[in-house]
Order: C-alpha cells, then structure tokens, then sequence
C-alpha cells in the first residue's frame, strides 16, 4: 500500500485537489443559489425564483464533468494531453456559455414579465411589450447559439459574418423560408400600425372572430366563443380584410332582420319590432340632440327589399358593444317570433309543389295498394 502511494503520489494528489476544487466550487454556488434565492423572494414574494434554481443545477452539472474530465488527465498519455486539454476548456467555454444564455433569458422575460403586469394593471396597452419580448428572446438565444459557434473551428468563420451589423439579416435570410420571414414582417406591420392589439374582439371571416390572446413573431391567436384558440400566420392575417369592433367607438349597430308574408299588416310589424327593441335592456339610444328634439325613433325600422315570398324587414338597434349586441340580436329573433305568431303575423317557408306523371303514379298506387290492404282502417 505505501510502495503504491509513493509511486501514484503525484497522481493522488492531482485527484484529491480536483475533487477539492469541484466541491469547493459546488458548495460556493450553493451560498451564492441562496443568497440569489433570499434576496428574490424579499423582493418579489409572489414569484418563484426557478432561473435561479437552473443556474444552480447547470453549474452543478458543469463542475461535475469538468472535474471528470480532470481526473482523466491522469490516465492520458503525452501525446493526448494537448488535445485533452482543448476539449477541457472547450466543454468549460461551452457551459459557461449556456449558463450566461439561460440567465439573459430569463432575465428578460422577467422584465418583460413585470412590465406588463404593471401596463396590464394600469389598463394600457401591452401588445408591443409582448411582440417585443418575443424579439428579445430570440436575439439572446441567436446571439448565444453564435457564440457557441465560434467555440468551433470550423463554424468560426460563419459565425464571425453572422455576427456583422448585415451578416445578421443575412444568416436569418439564408436560415429561414419565405414564409417564415413573411410572417415575421407582418408581425411588425400589426405592430407598427396596430389594426388591433391584444383584447380586440376581431372578425377575419364568419369562421373567425374572437378575442386576441397574443401575438408572435410567427402568427396572431384568437380565442372564439367556444373557447377554442384559433391560430392565424401573421402573413395571412395581414392580407384577410377583417373587423376590430373595438378599434374606436366601441358601440355596435345590429341589424335585426325577418321577413314577412305578403298578405300580413306591415305597419303592424313594424311596430311589433321596434317595440321589442325598446323593451330589451341593452339596447342604447343613439340618437342625438337633434333626433330627440325631432322625436326620431328610438328603432329605426325599414322595408329593405321585396323578395319572390316575403316582404323584408329590417330594424337598426344599437347596443354598447359587439357582446351585448350578438345577445340582443339573438333575444329579439326569439320575441319578435313569439309575437308576430301571436298577434297573426306570418313568416313565409318554402313551398314544394311536385307534379307525377301518369305512369309514375300508376307506379306509386302499386306500391302503396299493399299497404292500404294491410291497413284498411287507416
């Protein structure tokens, strides 16, 4: 035993110090995790400090396999030695590399994160904020995967153009498709001239209308009313003609039509109407001064067209928004029904007049005289 300490001695006590290093280093970043740990959770109770939590397990892992391949310095020969060596400081390079990425990350989307709880709480605007995020976050990870790059001989030349004021465009023109960068430059038309932000209630077709939940780099999702996301490219929303009923004044005009027969009183359906309009509690008069002072109707109600069956009504009612107008649209088809039966006012229905010929009829009378047999008392 004595005869192969002194023979390993070197040896032995290059793995003693490194494993003394590796512990020292982990024991270091546990004060260091907890200090970051105490002093996050003084300053924002509410949040869970889990960047913290990863750069603590990132740089664990790291200290564990730079101290593995330390220990393998012993068992290497002269000539690995210098390479070895490279691949040391290569795998340090990397993970420190890694670790900085992550924590510039993080540390953007918590500001990001804040300013638009604090935006979100003072009712403004938050949909640049959220786009810009998304922007920022993929610049950290470019930056950081280019750096990475440069750690590699043979990628030092690529990411040394990438790296260029122009070379950046020029490697995200080359990387990405045409459809990925047309959905990145709508992105930043929606932002730049916002046709709607996030909470607009959009219609980009009768298939589509809801609610903005977010925008990204790469497509603008809404949530409709079965709550259901719906995910639209950025290149396609830009090009669709669409309706924000909450870009300006917010109130909504609904068109509440229903046809009637010919032979039923118009004048009486029109009072009908305009009456149940009235009567529903979100209906908001829009009339101004002058229409008051004029005694316009609170409902305007109109013939609008004259068709092969029916005679078309239509009633203009306001309501404060798009929400309560679909629900008061929905309200007055169902009381304005129940009253035109009531008070002997007709909708037309289609009408199906179909015409036999004489051997077609010679044939259905064969087909039903068995059942007729069968069947005498009905």
């Amino acid at each position: 035993m004595t005869d192969f300490f002194i023979k390993h001695k070197q040896a032995i006590i290059f793995a003693i110090i490194v494993i003394g290093v590796v512990l020292l280093f982990r024991f270091l970043t546990k004060l260091f995790h907890n200090w970051l740990e105490k002093r996050s959770r003084k300053k924002h109770p509410n949040e869970e400090p889990s960047t913290i939590h990863l750069t603590q397990k990132i740089l664990n892992a790291l200290w564990i396999v730079l101290g593995i391949m330390a220990l393998a310095f012993i068992f290497i020969d002269e000539e690995q030695y210098k390479v070895f060596t490279e691949n040391f400081y290569l795998v340090f390079y990397l993970g420190i590399v890694a670790v900085v990425t992550l924590v510039a990350v993080s540390l953007v989307q918590t500001w990001f994160k804040r300013n638009i709880k604090e935006k979100a709480a003072n009712n403004e605007d938050t949909t640049s904020y959220k786009f810009l995020r998304y922007i920022a976050i993929f610049g950290v990870y470019f930056i950081g995967g280019l750096l990475i790059l440069i750690a590699f001989e043979s990628m030092r030349s690529f990411a040394a153009t990438a790296l260029g004021g122009a070379g950046v465009l020029a490697v995200v023109a080359g990387v990405a498709s045409q459809e990925a960068l047309s959905n990145l430059v709508g992105g930043l038309f929606i932002i730049a001239f916002k046709p709607f932000k996030l909470g607009d209630i959009i219609k980009v077709d009768e298939s589509m209308i809801g609610t903005v939940t977010d925008i990204t780099l790469r497509h603008t999702i809404i949530r409709n009313y079965e709550n259901k996301m719906i995910v639209i490219p950025n290149a396609i929303i830009n090009k669709e003609k669409l309706i924000n009923y909450d870009l300006g004044e917010r109130m909504c005009c609904q068109w509440i039509e229903i046809g009637i027969s010919y032979d039923s009183d118009i004048d009486l359906a029109k009072h009908i109407m305009r009456e149940e309009c009235e009567n529903h509690p979100n209906l908001i008069d829009n009339r101004s001064e002058v229409d008051k002072y004029n005694n316009v109707k609170k409902v305007i109600v109109r013939v609008i067209s004259l068709d092969d069956s029916s005679v078309t009504l239509r009633a203009w009612a306001w309501a404060s928004n798009f929400a309560d107008s679909f629900v008061m649209k929905c309200d007055l088809l169902e009381s304005i029904k129940k009253r035109f039966d009531k008070e002997g006012i007709s909708i037309p229905f289609p009408h199906r007049t179909m015409v036999f010929k004489e051997k077609q009829l010679d044939f259905l009378k064969s087909k039903l005289q068995p059942t007729i047999e069968n069947n005498p008392n009905e």
